[in-house]
């Protein structure tokens, strides 16, 4: 505010270097600029949905401006206008045939704001952006289609184990975030954590998200299997590289498949089931679902998944399913529907290391057990109050979700011991 206050003096007085006598009408108009100028720089928030917090990076400057939504792919979006008038902004976004406005107020150093989208409004608070500092190197993989973008977390030593680690489903990005988990971070403190542990890593936005967003413009043409083919060119690429002594492969969530998968392709020296489902996804999906669906619709999705698994995709799909069951995602479920996690986990050959936490609201401690029973020499440790994200969370489901969003809370305790421990193990 003093600098501000600064400002107007200086204004003023420069004014009646030109004239004797400023007007009440030019100091309001220079006032206004200056409150303005307030505004210009980028800002940062949550937009609170309904399904959890939504991170995004609004860019404002004079006469434009862009949106980004880093979990879903979005970067640098252009306004359609942005106009300011006193302590208020007001930002117009068409995208994709999709109306948005940003209406706000600024506030004790932050934007008090609400986003509204095809008429439904939700809150959003914006603060000074702070840049992440970045510690990692950036290379170049070839794939199918191009080059995809991965992030190198290199260790101190050389040579060095390298473990490749590969995020959860959905629109989650190298660092564990998502438009649906929010800012976590539980990725990025993954890798940095082992690095310092000795441990370089390798970590990527899959393809059509972030990074990789041109390696994918259609939905309709991702499948399961080109994720598991993109993470077998990473693999040979580190194995060709004489600065790595091991290499490893870390797979969250739906990463756990998508690396049991690679593993199976490639001579690796271990593998990290952290989070993984034991059972096949329609399995997984109608055991999540159930009881959040009226009987109606839980049938449907039920004859849906079915005819998926059969590899017959669905024409008619409710409007209440169409986030779930959408045509252009349907290739991708049935590429995905084929496989049962447990079984092909049998056919890993290399050392494997299975993490389950006790409070983790997606998977369960029955898929550690189907995953163990197929594979019985594989080591599964559960971690005690571990939720999905990686993080120390109650059973009680609010409180969990509310880590999910927290980037400042740590990882749990005795993860980062726990894999370092495993991956530093000689055969």
């Amino acid at each position: 505010m003093k600098k501000w206050l600064l400002l107007c003096c200086t204004l003023l007085l420069l004014g009646a270097c030109g004239q004797k006598e400023a007007t009440a009408e030019n100091q309001e108009t220079k006032g206004e600029r200056a409150m303005s100028e307030q505004f210009i720089g980028k800002w940062e928030g949550n937009i609170e949905t309904p399904n959890g917090p939504l991170p995004i990076i609004v860019d404002l400057q004079k006469e434009a401006g862009t949106l980004s939504v880093p979990a879903q792919g979005l970067s640098n979006f252009p306004f359609k206008s942005v106009s300011y008038t006193g302590d208020k902004v007001t930002v117009s976004i068409h995208l994709n045939g999709s109306v948005i406005a940003i209406n706000g107020t600024l506030k004790n150093e932050q934007i008090e704001a609400t986003f509204q989208q095809n008429g439904a409004k939700f809150p959003l608070i914006l603060k000074a952006y702070k840049e992440q500092p970045v510690t990692y190197e950036t290379i170049k993989i070839p794939v199918e289609d191009g080059n995809l973008t991965v992030a190198l977390q290199k260790a101190s030593a050389s040579p060095t184990p390298v473990a490749l680690i590969i995020a959860g489903s959905g629109p989650t990005d190298k660092d564990g975030n998502s438009a649906l988990a929010g800012k976590n971070n539980s990725l990025k403190m993954l890798a940095e954590g082992l690095a310092q542990e000795g441990i370089a890593t390798v970590r990527y936005d899959k393809r059509g998200l972030g990074d990789n967003q041109a390696l994918l413009t259609k939905e309709e043409d991702s499948t399961f299997d080109q994720y598991v083919d993109d993470a077998v060119q990473i693999i040979q690429a580190l194995q060709a590289d004489e600065a790595y002594s091991s290499i490893h492969v870390i797979g969250h969530s739906e990463g756990s498949l998508i690396g049991l998968l690679a593993a199976q392709k490639t001579d690796v020296e271990s593998f990290v089931s952290i989070a993984g489902a034991g059972r096949p996804l329609d399995e997984v999906l109608l055991e999540q679902i159930k009881g959040q669906l009226p009987p109606k619709l839980f049938n449907e999705s039920t004859d849906i998944l079915k005819s998926l698994k059969q590899g017959e995709q669905v024409k008619n799909v409710s409007p209440e399913l169409q986030a779930l069951f959408r045509p252009s995602v349907q290739p991708f479920l049935i590429s995905l529907l084929k496989y049962h996690p447990a079984d092909e986990l049998a056919k890993v050959k290399s050392r494997v290391l299975l993490v389950q936490g006790t409070t983790d609201l997606q998977v369960k401690e029955a898929d550690a057990e189907a995953l163990k029973n197929r594979k019985p020499e594989a080591q599964l440790l559960y971690m005690e109050g571990m939720n999905h994200v990686l993080k120390k969370a109650p059973v009680d489901s609010a409180k969990n979700l509310a880590t999910y969003a927290d980037p400042s809370l740590p990882l749990h305790e005795e993860l980062l011991p726990a894999i370092e421990q495993f991956i530093q193990t000689k055969k």
